[in-house]
């Protein structure tokens, strides 16, 4: 496979969103966002239709996806890291060093979270970014890459059914503007509205 900025983008969304059938052929696709599955189509160069679904016991079709079969690109996805019902025993994805940035900002936008609060005695802004796995040992592999490339520190709290990798505010504005490295990188708009004003190399 020809790894590029785009190619590891689309690896991190489908760590986060996807699905790998157990027949070792097809895979799946899944967001309740249209532009995140448009970028995954995009990124791989797919001509899959898009549809929607319904998910669990549900009736409203609210979910967008696309399916494609697939060997040699199921195969290689494997050979990465990647299994079929990953969710809880993923450990870690192997990607070039050089595009971990885009990695890293396709799991922020699969699987990740920007929030800003106050505290009561406090006037300035806090904002703290989360990255979200029911995979123990990949949120501890996850923490690790992050803090060897832009030394921060962050820390790993559980819950009951998924990890959470939390980073404080100095270290947040690293992480969003290792990510959004450029204005022209692929992205969900819809948190990149939430987070520009905290990067500074626009």
């Amino acid at each position: 496979m020809n790894w590029t900025s785009d190619f590891a983008y689309a690896i991190s969304l489908f760590t986060a969103d996807g699905c790998l059938s157990p027949d070792r052929r097809h895979l799946e696709f899944c967001s309740k966002d249209k532009d995140q599955v448009e970028n995954f189509v995009k990124c791989l160069g797919l001509t899959n239709r898009i549809t929607k679904k319904a998910r669990g016991r549900e009736k409203i079709k609210k979910y967008y996806r696309v399916q494609f079969g697939n060997v040699r690109f199921y195969n290689f996805l494997c050979s990465i890291g990647l299994a079929p019902c990953k969710s809880l025993i993923l450990e870690r994805i192997v990607i070039p060093s050089n595009l971990f940035s885009d990695f890293l900002r396709g799991f922020f936008d699969g699987d990740g979270n920007f929030n800003v609060f106050k505290y009561p005695e406090s006037q300035y802004p806090q904002i703290r970014v989360r990255f979200y796995s029911a995979s123990p040992k990949f949120i501890i592999w996850l923490h690790k890459e992050i803090g060897k490339r832009l030394d921060v520190s962050g820390f790993i709290s559980k819950g009951n059914r998924v990890e959470t990798l939390e980073y404080a505010i100095s270290d947040s504005k690293k992480i969003l503007n290792y990510i959004y490295y450029s204005p022209n990188v692929i992205c969900l708009s819809r948190k990149f509205e939430q987070v520009k004003s905290y990067i500074t190399r626009m």
